[in-house]
């Protein structure tokens, strides 16, 4: 999708119909980031795949005969000081993505070792190397640094995937819902975005949700619209990166929704604000932010930034009304990062 999720400081998950349980989800995040490759109905298994779809099919045939889960390896990986997430190496499996930049390659390297494979088996069938020297990002790609900046938690989550971050659509509306608990932290995330096809043949969408405190973690996860592709928690990041089927392919300018939530466990600190990022004009983006009877915040603000970590600008005091809740409606929204921000009366 063309907008990324802030949570306290900052973008399914199960099937259509119904919730998961903390059990469960620990089982939906595993099967997520072992990368289950896609039925291919594309033509008998004696054909030679094409050159485009042959390094990903090696890799899936040498990782199922291994019996290792794209977990495992990327823990060998890191254990060579070489850091490829799970979520890159599910994007290459699956014929997505693959490795470019030399680090990557580098990676491939370290993976014919891992996967017991003859030197250069994998790295043969990548086709020639790129010139050196920085690749010119796509479209998508350099209005996502606009907003996000260098080395940002979203590149890093999604690895090679980011290159191509939801360039086969783009957010209309979106509609965030957040719940904090009695004492003050995000209990609950509810989104539900309202999706274009930039091009015919377009299936899924890919989340990030980062959090500030580690111990703000996924509990449960729903999806009211939409199928779960993968649900990957990345610790290290403190980032959940949520991929969602669409159910079908859409023809060009078709629209779909997306809706998911999320509850998280409690953190160590109140949270303080909840934002946004858009790398690309919104219709409309509506914000609603719950409060706890037990913790009612002083006072509540919007804001603006042009990009993630930047000083906000356009505040704005927002009112909460006897629900205990208040809200932004933003039309024709910018690129950029939309927040709301509240302060909590801490005594004397």
């Amino acid at each position: 999708m063309e907008a990324g999720v802030g949570l306290p400081d900052a973008e399914g998950a199960r099937s259509a119909s119904g919730a998961t349980n903390a059990r469960d989800l620990r089982k939906a995040l595993k099967a997520g980031a072992a990368g289950t490759p896609p039925h291919d109905e594309s033509s008998p298994a004696e054909t030679p795949p094409p050159a485009s779809d042959a390094f990903p099919a090696a890799l899936r045939e040498a990782l199922g005969r291994r019996g290792l889960s794209l977990e495992r390896v990327s823990e060998r990986l890191r254990a060579r000081g070489i850091g490829v997430s799970q979520a890159t190496l599910s994007s290459w499996q699956r014929g997505r993505s693959q490795p470019e930049r030399a680090r990557s390659l580098r990676a491939v390297e370290v993976l014919e070792e891992i996967l017991d494979l003859p030197g250069g088996a994998l790295r043969s069938l990548l086709g020639p190397r790129r010139p050196r020297g920085r690749v010119a990002p796509a479209r998508g790609e350099g209005a996502a640094l606009q907003v996000l900046g260098e080395d940002s938690v979203v590149e890093k989550a999604l690895g090679e995937r980011f290159r191509h971050f939801n360039q086969e659509t783009g957010s209309l509306l979106i509609h965030d819902v957040v719940t904090l608990g009695a004492s003050g932290t995000l209990s609950n995330l509810t989104t539900t975005n309202v999706l274009r096809a930039n091009r015919a043949g377009a299936d899924r969408a890919l989340f990030v949700l980062s959090f500030d405190d580690e111990q703000a973690e996924p509990l449960d996860i729903r999806v009211t619209s939409g199928r779960l592709g993968e649900a990957t928690y990345l610790k290290g990041l403190k980032s959940l990166v949520l991929e969602i089927h669409f159910g079908r392919e859409l023809a060009k300018l078709d629209t779909t929704v997306v809706s998911y939530a999320v509850d998280v466990s409690p953190s160590r600190e109140p949270a303080t604000h909840y934002e946004r990022w858009s790398r690309a004009n919104l219709h409309e983006y509506l914000q609603q932010v719950f409060f706890h009877p037990d913790a009612l915040p002083s006072g509540c603000r919007r804001y603006f930034r042009d990009q993630v970590g930047s000083p906000p600008r356009a505040q704005r005091r927002i009112s909460m009304n006897d629900s205990h809740s208040t809200h932004v409606l933003a039309s024709r929204c910018k690129p950029g990062v939309h927040g709301v921000a509240w302060d909590f009366d801490t005594g004397e």
